[in-house]
């Protein structure tokens, strides 16, 4: 951590992830959440405009200060409760069963033990739950992959510690979860190297 991922990333993470070009995404992603809802790496509170009417309270993890008072517009107009409820998606505060659903919108690329916090997401959902997702990664061209690879390092650096080429499917099942839903796309406007989309939902 420091100045700049405590103070300046936030910002630019808001800029980028909130503009209007993923208004479908999020829109897509959120559709059939329902009742009591966790939501890793919560960020700015980009997702809140399209939490549907089956939402009954949110609980958000995120980890950056900045980034929670820069929701706190969004949050304080929310007709859900929201609150925060958590710093790490690794360690999660929240007995077993606890969720009706998760949401997860491009976070899995950055949390350092990917692996665990999808255990601790498995965990804290009730039996049945959904977790929906929409996450950049490895892309499905060979030739794009080789791009992902070369330029993950430098990424990391300047995001965070985003990476571009989880296999973020793989990662999902791997935790023990069934993928029920799945889109995999580029997006349009994005270079393929951070444009390689997945979408769905599991159980």
């Amino acid at each position: 951590m420091g100045f700049y991922t405590d103070r300046i990333l936030p910002h630019l993470t808001d800029a980028v992830c909130g503009s209007a070009h993923n208004t479908p995404l999020r829109e897509r992603t959120c559709a059939g959440l329902h009742g009591s809802v966790l939501e890793i790496g919560f960020g700015s509170g980009t997702n809140i405009a399209f939490y549907p009417g089956t939402v009954t309270r949110v609980s958000g993890v995120e980890p950056a200060d900045t980034a929670w008072r820069i929701a706190a517009k969004r949050v304080a107009a929310s007709s859900v409760p929201i609150e925060r409820a958590g710093l790490d998606g690794q360690s999660l505060p929240f007995p077993d069963d606890t969720f009706d659903s998760a949401l997860s919108t491009f976070t899995l690329c950055t949390i350092g033990d990917v692996g665990a916090a999808l255990g601790e997401i498995r965990r804290v959902l009730k039996p049945g739950a959904t977790l929906h997702f929409v996450e950049h990664g490895l892309a499905p061209d060979a030739s794009v992959r080789t791009w992902q690879h070369r330029l993950d390092p430098i990424q990391q650096r300047i995001a965070g510690g985003c990476h571009l080429d989880r296999d973020i499917t793989a990662l999902i099942t791997a935790a023990g979860f069934e993928i029920v839903e799945l889109d995999r796309f580029y997006q349009s406007g994005a270079p393929k190297t951070m444009g390689a989309l997945t979408l769905g939902v599991a159980r």
